[in-house]
């Protein structure tokens, strides 16, 4: 084979890093370090955050950007805080005429799948709350990044590649183009190690920056987005982004090996993973790498995944409480559900990888943030509003169309939503943020991390470093090269219908930051990315 220095490689073994004044860490270097930076210029792990996510939006823009959705979970002040910045479909949306265009299914492309983007207001929300820094100093590294250019990572190169050479195939029609002119040259991705810019997205980004966003929900951009959205057939108005506002709320846990593990609530999948655990915990599992540890994790994901796609939705319009799908008692039902001898078929639903990145921040007074954000699949939706650099993203996907279900699409409704953070608690100090993204990927990812960590006493470098398994539907699994022979042959002999992946790119790309009782700050990231834990 011919030698290619950027070729890209999976996996390469990281080694755990330390510090105690800050550390960031993320799946892009430029924007852990612009993170980093905002801390030196005396902001806190919330501005850092900040900082990271805004660069994230420029230098993987396959994976996340200005027109996706966020979630954060922030460690300050003693206890924990939880922004909803998840947005809704648009007011002018029509259930029937959805159906009538594709039938049973909601599109992964077009303007039906686009709800309001929720990452500016996220920016704008967690600085006003907690920040020191002024948006224009937390996002100058971002815009300096668009505007000026920078070399583009090869795990991002190579899923850039992909997405757009998918997306060529499969999208037809003049609203499409702007997301080629935007984020292609001539069309084709940028490869490993090019200088890529965007100068759209810088003119937008110093927009959110100068206005703490009102400029993207309530001026000039959502003129733009609205403007695009009439002359191209799509639902969404400047009334939607006006009315629209983050939600502050109040993170959900259950208790595993005496660590208390946090989710967001719903609409969010979080839950997914604390059903699974909740689970877990009675069956006890036993050593790592033997059959019936994979075995009861992925049992106990196929019913928390069967649960959660049946009852997850906008909390205004769950049937079910959170308490009670948490509770003890539904936890004892299900753990009596499975057979530790036989693969169970508890739904036949799975979900696709997708395009997402987390970010783990922490500073040496204490706070720390778990933040995620999110196209959707790649570019998402396909449309970019023209001379913006604003993909727009696809999460409407996620609706139901059953008229029944509780995440029927609906006016001013938010949908099942896939990204997560997650942190760590014990005896009421805070252990620290960790997230594993990629779509239905990320409950699977949450339940093994917190496995690899609590139950096999791996450190999180090793817990993220250790080879992972997915649940895809029904009983088919997929399991990464690195799964001993000899587990692999006895889940098939269960009745799992198994396969082996040799690319890790769709089993998540994951973080972790874990504060120890003394202070000092231990950071992790993912062999499957181009994962970075800048410190100082």
């Amino acid at each position: 084979m011919k030698f290619d220095p950027l070729r890209y490689k999976y996996p390469s073994r990281r080694t755990l890093v330390y510090a105690s004044r800050g550390m960031v860490a993320t799946t892009q270097p430029l924007a852990a370090q612009a993170g980093v930076e905002a801390m030196r210029r005396g902001g806190n792990a919330v501005d850092a955050a900040v900082a990271t996510a805004a660069a994230l939006s420029v230098t993987e823009p396959v994976s996340n950007g200005i027109g996706g959705d966020a979630f954060a979970i922030v460690w300050s002040g003693g206890r924990l805080h939880g922004l909803n910045s998840s947005g809704w479909a648009p007011a002018l949306t029509d259930a029937e005429k959805i159906r009538a265009r594709y039938g049973g299914s909601m599109p992964l492309y077009g303007w039906d799948t686009v709800t309001v983007p929720g990452a500016p207001a996220a920016w704008a929300a967690l600085s006003a709350k907690f920040g020191r820094l002024p948006l224009t100093e937390t996002i100058e590294p971002a815009i300096e990044c668009a505007e000026n250019g920078f070399p583009v990572s090869p795990t991002a190169a190579l899923l850039w590649k992909r997405r757009i050479a998918l997306m060529k195939k499969e999208l037809r029609g003049e609203k499409f183009s702007h997301l080629f002119e935007a984020f292609t040259n001539d069309g084709e991705a940028p490869k490993a190690g090019e200088i890529w810019r965007c100068r759209d997205q810088a003119r937008t980004l110093e927009k959110i920056a100068a206005t703490d966003a009102e400029a993207f929900y309530r001026g000039e951009l959502a003129e733009r987005i609205d403007k695009f959205s009439r002359e191209s057939g799509g639902a969404l108005r400047a009334d939607d982004l006006a009315a629209y506002a983050p939600e502050w709320v109040e993170p959900i846990s259950v208790n595993y090996n005496g660590c208390d593990v946090w989710e967001m609530p719903p609409n969010g999948q979080g839950i997914t993973a604390l059903m699974a655990l909740n689970v877990l915990k009675r069956l006890r599992l036993g050593e790592r790498d033997c059959t019936r540890s994979y075995h009861l994790q992925i049992e106990a994901l196929k019913l928390a995944f069967a649960e959660s796609l049946a009852e997850v939705a906008d909390s205004s319009f769950m049937r079910k409480k959170v308490s009670e799908m948490l509770s003890e008692e539904f936890a004892a039902r299900q753990a009596a559900r499975v057979d530790e001898k036989r693969a169970g078929l508890f739904t036949s639903k799975g979900g696709a990888s997708g395009g997402t990145v987390y970010l783990a921040t922490a500073d040496g007074e204490g706070n720390m943030v778990s933040m995620i954000q999110s196209n959707y699949i790649g570019f998402g939706s396909g449309l970019c509003v023209p001379g913006t650099g604003i993909a727009l993203h696809g999460r409407g996907n996620n609706f139901s169309l059953d008229a029944e279900h509780p995440n029927c699409i609906a006016p001013r409704k938010k949908p099942y939503h896939t990204i997560i953070p997650g942190f760590i608690t014990k005896g009421g100090r805070a252990v620290g943020p960790f997230g594993v993204m990629g779509a239905f990927m990320q409950p699977q990812g949450h339940v093994q991390l917190i496995a690899n960590m609590t139950d096999f006493a791996l450190n999180p470098q090793e817990a993220l470093d250790a080879p992972r398994f997915q649940w895809l539907s029904g009983k088919k699994v997929a399991l990464e090269q690195g799964v001993p022979n000899h587990i692999l042959k006895e889940l098939a002999d269960m009745g799992h219908e198994v396969r082996v992946d040799a690319d890790g790119t769709s089993y998540g790309r994951g973080q972790a930051i874990i504060r120890s009782e003394g202070g000092a700050l231990a950071g992790a990231t993912e062999p499957r990315a181009d994962g970075y834990v800048a410190v100082f």
